[in-house]
């Protein structure tokens, strides 16, 4: 429990500051004059930059061995930033601003979680810690502080999100330093390991870490189109604003019980494998359902799949990244996961403007065609003797 109390605050933190500013960052620019083409550019070259920062600060941590340290600059400048945009006007400013935000933000969360399945993998007896309880805790939090800042910028005005955002990561940046230090790899390797340092070749050399990117790849990509143009099929559709509401936190609510109830064990039972091929299995039906229907109970039912379809695939690379990427590719390996996944979210958001242009609701079956795609590679291939995928990360 001692282990785990700096990790929960850590990810309360900084999923606390993602989610106050989250929903009304849009609205702050556009307060500042901010025309819709001008927002577009601006939150499209944000994105960008995170596709850049995050590999190579990971990939800098990792050379360093200062994953906490590299964490804590990242979230020091991320919050001088935020407080520098109350000060800013004009659109080049601000774009400005917002890309050295974005920079600095985007390593935040690909740090966290590479700390955390270290400590998780290498605690031992009652020390030890399912990930899952920590990253259900982010997002949990994350719902707490949207909620709250619909309150606070009621009252204080858009300005206040940043001073809350701001608070949130400069005390981030403390509490990573009461986080334990990862070990340092050892220069001894059991046979048949993978090096423990070595460039981004080597890593995806790595067979099971192909098989996540892979998967990760096609079923988190699929939500692309679920994420631009769900709401906007059911509005047409005439459903309620309350019910679309319903609907869209359903499977938020899924996400923090999968993550931190149901995920854990059913990896452990499933093994990471199983869990992917399921995690794709619901992308499959659930993509089929909203191609099929805007009946709002069989939306309600297909929505919570969403516990399986990010959380629990989540879960499983996690699991699978623990226990075969050597412990000097740690951030790397986090890095190379996220952008795969951020850059195919991407391209696919900017496909699916077109397919549901021509296509309409049918467009959503080309994205269970992706998760189709990914059954069988979850499933493909076996585990090296000593770092299977569906076992938990052995304790060191």
């Amino acid at each position: 429990m001692t282990l785990l109390l700096p990790f929960v605050a850590l990810y309360a933190l900084m999923y606390g500051a993602f989610g106050v500013s989250s929903p009304f960052m849009p609205a702050f620019f556009a307060a500042r004059g901010l025309t819709a083409g001008e927002l577009g550019v601006l939150f499209g070259a944000g994105t960008a930059i995170r596709l850049v920062s995050g590999p190579l600060c990971g990939r800098l941590a990792d050379l360093t061995g200062a994953l906490r340290g590299v964490f804590a600059v990242c979230a020091l400048i991320a919050a001088a930033v935020a407080l520098a945009l109350l000060g800013g006007s004009g659109f080049p400013a601000l774009l400005a601003i917002s890309l050295l935000q974005a920079a600095a933000l985007a390593p935040i969360t690909i740090l966290a979680d590479a700390l955390t399945l270290r400590a998780s993998s290498e605690a031992r007896g009652g020390a030890s810690f399912e990930y899952g309880w920590v990253r259900g805790t982010g997002s949990g939090v994350f719902i707490l502080g949207t909620l709250l800042s619909g309150q606070v910028v009621g009252a204080r005005g858009l300005e206040s999100i940043l001073w809350l955002q701001a608070l949130g990561l400069a005390l981030a940046a403390g509490v990573v330093l009461r986080v334990p230090a990862p070990t340092r790899p050892k220069h001894g390797m059991e046979q048949g390991d993978p090096p423990r340092t070595g460039d981004v070749r080597s890593l995806l050399r790595i067979p099971e870490f192909q098989r996540v990117l892979m998967v990760s790849t096609l079923v988190l990509g699929s939500h692309a189109m679920h994420d631009t143009f769900a709401v906007i099929r059911w509005s047409d559709a005439g459903i309620s604003p309350p019910m679309v509401s319903v609907l869209w936190s359903e499977s938020v609510a899924a996400e923090v019980v999968v993550f931190s109830l149901v995920g854990p064990a059913l990896v452990a039972r499933l093994g990471a494998r199983g869990v992917m091929a399921l995690a794709a299995s619901a992308g499959l039906v659930r993509w089929v359902v909203m191609a099929s229907t805007t009946a709002a109970v069989a939306l309600a039912l297909v929505q919570p799949l969403h516990g399986l379809t990010f959380a629990a695939l989540h879960l499983a690379c996690m699991r699978v990244i623990a226990a075969t990427v050597p412990p000097g590719l740690a951030a790397t390996a986090q890095a190379t996961y996220a952008l795969g996944a951020a850059g195919a979210s991407a391209a696919l958001t900017l496909a699916s403007g077109a397919l549901y242009a021509r296509l309409g609701a049918q467009a959503f079956l080309v994205m269970a065609l992706l998760c189709a795609l990914a059954i069988p590679l979850a499933m493909a291939g076996r585990a090296r003797p000593g770092h299977s995928a569906t076992a938990r990360p052995p304790k060191t």
